[in-house]
């Protein structure tokens, strides 16, 4: 069993690699992705259930590893019906303007931790560089990644006046199952 850590997101391949990366298939059905704050003091998470990502890792080639994430923002689900609203709102992920979040990764190293995926997060329009901490653990062709990314969301133009309540920080948890193929 290989342990490490793995980070983002969202995460999927680019690019063409050489015949010694190893590549992934996402298992949606057993990942997640959701998004969490402070609203009045009081956690708030949203779950985004449409998601897809392109990987490909090697904990013995890192030099090859790419991922390529990307998320569907209209597919984030928040139980309260006015912070729903709001999460889809123009002020917040705007889904009718900007369909999806995207992360891609073209360098990954080892840490003392686990891993970081190095890349650039794209939220409604904006991109900034992001680091991704993750660990991953890996047996018999099956890969269990976990990962949060802390996202200040003023950076990626998400909240507006009516949003002095909210927190600036959302805090990205990833949990990634991915079968080798």
């Amino acid at each position: 069993m290989i342990r490490s850590t793995l980070l983002a997101s969202f995460l999927a391949l680019t690019g063409t690699m050489p015949l010694s990366a190893q590549d992934w298939a996402l298992d949606a059905g057993a990942s997640s992705v959701r998004a969490e704050t402070r609203v009045f003091g009081q956690a708030v998470t949203a779950e985004f259930a449409e998601f897809s990502a392109e990987i490909t890792f090697d904990p013995e080639a890192l030099e090859n590893a790419r991922i390529s994430a990307r998320v569907s923002t209209g597919s984030g689900a928040i139980a309260n019906r006015d912070f729903q609203t709001a999460l889809v709102s123009r002020d917040g992920l705007d889904p009718q303007n900007h369909e999806e979040a995207l992360f891609v990764c073209e360098e990954i190293v080892a840490t003392d931790d686990g891993y970081e995926a190095r890349g650039t997060l794209t939220i409604k329009g904006e991109s900034r560089e992001a680091v991704l901490p993750f660990t991953v653990e890996i047996n018999e062709g099956r890969a269990i990644a976990q990962g949060t990314l802390d996202v200040i969301r003023a950076d990626y133009g998400v909240g507006g006046s009516a949003w002095a309540e909210v927190a600036p920080t959302v805090t990205l948890h990833l949990h990634i199952e991915a079968d080798a193929v």
